[in-house]
Parts: structure tokens; C-alpha cells; sequence
């Protein structure tokens, strides 16, 4: 039995998506993927897009998060979250899978 959870999306990161979305006027949702690459071997792209046929969609309040069904594996359990710290403002990911990480916070192994 598979006890992998999917991601948990924060209140305060749907809350800056929906600031982000009545800025823009748009409507799109957070992609939230995991790519090869970046110092550590994997980095996150996290960008607007639109829903695809195979994504795993997150929805409150009307905003959603999409991961695609490739990256799932590698956001189980992990925390999508929006953080304001002094060095700017982001949207940031904790992830229980990731076995180190480098000081960007974009990029991870496993």
C-alpha cells in the first residue's frame, strides 16, 4: 500500500496566489514542478500556468496548485508555503524527501 500523501498547500501560499491573481487579472494557477538540474541535481519551477490532463490539482478558495503526475513523487509529503522573509518575498517548499539542499532553496537531492 502506497502511503505517500500528496503535497499540503499552505493558507498564506493560496492567499498570496489569490493577491498574485487580482494583481494580474488573470486567473492562473501555481505549477509547482520538480526538474533536473540546479546545484544539488533537482530544482523546483515554480511558475503560472494553466491545468493539464494529468496534473494532481490543490483548490481553495478558488486558486489552485498543479504538480505534474512526474514531479508528485518527489513533492510527497512536502509543504508548498508563501514566506516574507528580508531577503524577499517567495514561495518556498519543505520537503520531507529531500536529502540535502542547497543554500538558493530552489534546489535539492534525494
Amino acid at each position: 500500500m502506497d502511503l505517500t500523501l500528496p503535497p499540503k498547500v499552505t493558507d498564506r501560499a493560496f492567499a498570496r496566489l489569490a493577491e498574485i491573481n487580482a494583481d494580474t487579472g488573470e486567473g492562473k494557477a501555481l505549477r509547482v514542478a520538480v526538474e533536473g538540474g540546479g546545484c544539488s541535481g533537482f530544482q523546483y519551477d515554480i511558475r503560472l500556468d494553466d491545468p493539464a490532463d494529468d496534473d494532481l490539482v490543490l483548490e481553495k478558495d478558488g486558486q489552485k496548485v498543479l504538480v505534474d503526475s512526474v514531479s508528485l513523487p518527489f513533492l510527497a509529503n512536502a509543504v508548498i508555503d508563501f514566506s516574507e522573509e528580508l531577503i524577499g518575498a517567495r514561495f518556498t517548499i519543505e520537503n520531507p524527501n529531500a536529502s540535502s539542499s542547497c543554500g538558493c532553496g530552489t534546489s535539492f537531492s534525494m
